[in-house]
């Protein structure tokens, strides 16, 4: 009853359909986004993927000796190819999600291929859909596998686990788009 004669400010019904927006756009964020079937270097000859794997594999001896850790907590580990790394499922240590070094995925939960939301929409910089984890983690690994131990330091400088960092945000828009998983690609 307060208030009657009161006059309402006109952004109030744009406000309220902004809102509506949103909380619409938040509800087909967690409808996943197809999985990524842009350019990637699984088409490289197997040569070339060696290379990367050679390249990347003190990091990835890193990852294998912290999921050998996870496995005496029940961890299970097994290869997936379609990502070019050992996943350790299940992994006991860590807030939910993934951390990939090298070849080697460390992942909280049963499934890799799970929905997530994007470090942007996470932050509030933007409404995106649900991406797949896999396919996130997926860039994190072929960016290990060019930039192989320069990645960490290179990671660390862009800003950390962030949504500033250029590698978070490459590894979303691949997982988005199917492509622009290197970090200083435009997109």
């Amino acid at each position: 009853d307060s208030d009657k004669g009161r006059a309402v400010p006109r952004q109030a019904p744009q406000m309220a359909a902004a809102q509506r927006k949103a909380k619409s756009n938040a509800g087909a964020a967690m409808t996943m986004s197809r999985r990524p079937t842009g350019s990637s270097p699984r088409r490289l000859p197997w040569g070339v993927l060696l290379l990367g794997v050679l390249w990347t594999l003190p990091n990835s001896l890193a990852g294998a000796l912290l999921g050998a850790a996870g496995l005496a907590f029940g961890a299970r580990v097994r290869w997936q190819g379609s990502e070019l790394a050992w996943v350790v499922r299940s992994w006991p240590w860590g807030c939910g999600g993934a951390l990939t070094l090298g070849n080697v995925i460390l992942h909280t939960g049963e499934r890799l291929d799970t929905p997530c939301l994007t470090y942007a929409h996470r932050a509030g910089h933007a409404i995106e859909p649900a991406v797949s984890l896999a396919a996130h983690e997926r860039a994190h690994v072929y960016q290990y596998m060019l930039l192989g131990p320069l990645f960490l330091p290179l990671y660390v400088l862009c800003g950390g686990i962030s949504a500033r960092n250029r590698f978070e945000r490459a590894a979303d828009r691949y997982a988005l788009h199917g492509r622009g998983w290197w970090p200083w690609s435009a997109g």
